[in-house]
């Protein structure tokens, strides 16, 4: 680890929130040295890419002040591709980087794929490339930027074993200020240096030294011994309290007691610690699937991509109800897109029944009107919509009636992830089609989700980079298109 020095980044009290009436942060103090590495962890819609947005100067604080050391820089690796650079060739796409483009920004496109252990050429479109090919010219727009503060939003979704290996070994040798948002605990226990923890519930930003798993535990042992300490006040409040009422009902110096006891039992409740409380986990789901006797899903030929250009490779398959195939292999291959046409029945070599209900898990859902509200994307899917099944459903993914209200655009990534699995118990397809499903759910959910997806008595199709999730749903067939 690099040597730290001065502080770089200071929050000074800071209040936001999109709404005057809900604050996601409230008088919020922290501080950042340069060349440290650090973790912010917080609840699903906790607020940890909006803390981003504060930094990067795309929110202003509401009260309080954001400080960023005079001519400091900041570069951030966002989760997904914004949809305007779609049409941009990746040379274009790097160019917006630079206020004036440098003359050799081709060597410096180079050294910053290099960075990720990526190359492709400079010509090539943004839409036409996978979900895990964006994700490393995501994190290599941020690079190419050398930036004193670095900030990586979940830079670990798409990546497969290798990349994670390489973008591991850049991060520890890269000498400045690095901030990451992510949920793999591996990945961000091999680097970083402290914690920055933004609770949900307090609106408050927590500071912690040391790498996420001790930072779990330390917040756990504080969890606990605050939770002995109210209990301690509680039976002592409950017993002033019987007091109280016994001496309330005596004359002359029994009520004075009374009296005092009763201010004590006040200053005794407001001493109650207010408890931090770490992510609740999604309750336990199914997704029901309707019957189907003929096959789902019958390939005879797919497409994939080599050396940057498509190709059609023969394949003999046929799915039926109750069979779970996983699609393999290294990223660029074509993984995404081929499920993609597969969900919009235009994969020429593959036929799925146009009674077939597919359900579709986008990585970066696109599938989603951001336009709507939560409420009105679950209404969408249910052939009956009540209002009680609606929230019931939200409420069971952590959903509850004020995010169900708000615009899918305006939701975190992980909310829009979970509302993509609420979506589907209410719609009951026969297929489900997921790439990469575990993307930016946060761990503790992924059990369950795990869990369900194996009991799933449809038909399944997934893409999955993350082996321990994958460990937990038996999976009868395997198609691997880097063996094609």
């Amino acid at each position: 680890m690099s040597t730290q020095g001065d502080v770089i980044l200071r929050f000074d009290e800071v209040t936001f929130g999109h709404t005057e009436k809900k604050h996601l942060y409230e008088e919020a103090s922290f501080s950042v040295r340069e060349n440290t590495k650090l973790t912010l962890m917080g609840q699903n819609g906790a607020g940890k890419s909006t803390l981003f947005k504060l930094i990067t100067g795309e929110f202003k604080p509401t009260e309080g002040q954001v400080h960023i050391r005079e001519g400091a820089t900041i570069g951030i690796a966002k989760q997904v591709m914004d949809r305007d650079y779609m049409d941009m060739t990746v040379a274009e796409y790097f160019a917006t980087a630079f206020d004036e483009v440098p003359r050799n920004i081709p060597v410096l496109i180079d050294e910053a794929l290099n960075a990720v252990n990526y190359k492709i050429p400079h010509e090539k479109v943004l839409k036409d490339l996978s979900g895990g090919q964006q994700a490393r010219l995501l994190l290599a727009f941020a690079i190419i930027q050398k930036p004193d503060i670095l900030l990586l939003d979940e830079p670990t979704n798409n990546l497969d074993e290798d990349g994670i290996g390489h973008l591991i070994m850049f991060l520890m040798m890269y000498e400045k200020t690095v901030i990451v948002i992510s949920h793999d605990a591996n990945f961000l226990s091999t680097f970083t240096d402290g914690v920055i923890y933004v609770d949900i519930i307090e609106r408050k930003i927590d500071q912690y030294v040391g790498d996420y798993f001790n930072v779990v535990e330390k917040i756990k042992a504080r969890v606990e011994a605050e939770q002995r300490k109210n209990a301690q006040l509680q039976k002592s409040i409950q017993d002033r309290k019987d007091k109280v009422n016994f001496f309330a009902n005596k004359g002359g110096k029994m009520r004075k007691l009374a009296s005092k006891l009763r201010d004590e039992v006040a200053d005794a409740e407001d001493s109650i610690v207010s408890v931090k409380r770490d992510d609740v986990t999604i309750s336990p789901f199914t997704i029901d699937a309707p019957l189907y006797d003929k096959p789902l899903v019958a390939i005879t030929s797919v497409g994939i991509m080599k050396d940057h250009e498509p190709v059609h490779r023969e394949v003999d398959m046929s799915l039926r109800r109750g069979e779970k195939l996983r699609i393999k292999g290294p990223n660029g291959i074509g993984k995404t897109t081929l499920l993609r046409r597969l969900a919009n029945r235009n994969e020429e070599g593959a036929v799925i029944p146009s009674d077939v209900k597919i359900g579709y898990y986008q990585q970066d859902f696109s599938g989603l009107d951001f336009s709507q509200t939560g409420y009105e994307s679950l209404e969408e899917v249910m052939e009956v919509g009540d209002k009680e099944t609606i929230f019931s459903t939200g409420a069971r993914f952590l959903l509850k009636g004020d995010v169900l209200a708000n615009e899918i655009g305006t939701m975190s990534e992980g909310q829009k992830a979970l509302l993509s699995f609420a979506r589907f118990t209410l719609q009951k397809p026969h297929l489900l089609i997921m790439d990469e499903p575990t993307n930016h759910v946060n761990f503790r959910h992924l059990p369950v989700i795990a869990e369900a997806l194996d009991k799933f008595e449809g038909t399944m199709i997934v893409v999955s980079h993350d082996e321990e999730f994958m460990s937990n749903i038996k999976i009868g067939r395997e198609l691997d298109l880097g063996k094609l």
